[in-house]
């Protein structure tokens, strides 16, 4: 299996200015870096910082603390968990995450989000430390005739603003 990427928290400063009030220091320590579940699995699981809840109809916004140095040529795919997406119809808000490998870099260190909405008719409760989302790791291609030289400035929803040419 080929190794292309690798797991790092963001520093504290970085997770203090998106964590839930009070939770900074309490939670910085306890963050879990991803990790698959078995030698088959495919997605690497990202776990909760903090205990939350999300009632049926509502969207919450997790700050992972987590940011990841990948290969050029490939990224990284963020999914609910499969489980909690059949349980109570748990979908992200962008449907899929899309963590590029120049993320890395951005102004808030690639540091992680993950919003989701609970689509279901009950409430999800997740514990801190337990698995909520899920990332897979895919190769990806460009066209012959890409001519891009572009380089990532911002973080989410960066790229289609102006970026500064190497």
């Amino acid at each position: 299996m080929k190794r292309i990427a690798k797991f790092e928290k963001v520093t504290i400063d970085e997770y203090a200015k998106s964590a839930a009030a009070g939770t900074c220091e309490e939670t910085y320590a306890d963050i879990i870096l991803p990790r698959r579940a078995t030698a088959g699995s495919a997605g690497y699981d990202f776990f909760a910082p903090y205990a939350f809840r999300v009632a049926s109809g509502e969207t919450v916004k997790i700050p992972t603390g987590v940011r990841v140095k990948i290969d050029e040529g490939w990224v990284l795919k963020i999914y609910p968990r499969s489980s909690l997406g059949f349980k109570y119809r748990l979908t992200l808000d962008n449907t899929v995450g899309i963590i590029d490998s120049d993320y890395y870099n951005a102004d808030n260190q690639g540091h992680i989000f993950i919003k989701m909405t609970n689509c279901g008719d009950k409430p999800l409760e997740v514990e801190k430390g337990k698995a909520f989302a899920q990332g897979v790791f895919v190769e990806y291609g460009i066209t012959y005739d890409d001519d891009c030289v572009s380089a990532r400035t911002g973080g989410l929803g960066s790229t289609d603003k102006k970026q500064n040419v190497e």
